[in-house]
């Protein structure tokens, strides 16, 4: 884990994102089962992150050269942390949103 924090610049998008999504469920006093949806949905991007970063070091130390087959599979590596991440903003969105264009009175 504190290498992917050191090395990998989507732990710094992700982090920051996970952080204000925590504060603003505890801003907005979210449910139990509201907290254990968004801490998965959390949990989940930051794997998939931590998955898509090994499949990086593990292709960089097999070969150093171009591959099509090592390439495409990094490329589905990121698409499947999109896919997670787009996933928990539509589930952060609905919990969160929701509650703060009410409290803001639309």
């Amino acid at each position: 884990m504190a290498h992917a924090f050191r090395t990998q610049r989507s732990f710094w998008v992700h982090l920051p994102v996970a952080v204000a999504v925590l504060i603003g469920a505890t801003l907005h006093g979210v449910s139990q089962v509201e907290w254990a949806i968004l801490i998965v949905c959390i949990a989940m991007v930051l794997s998939a992150e931590l998955f898509n970063s090994a499949l990086e070091h593990l292709s960089q130390a097999i070969t150093e050269d171009e591959n099509e087959h090592i390439r495409n599979a990094l490329d589905v590596a990121s698409g499947a942390v999109l896919v997670m991440s787009i996933g928990a903003l539509a589930v952060g969105s609905l919990l969160l949103l929701t509650r703060l264009a009410a409290a803001l009175g639309f």
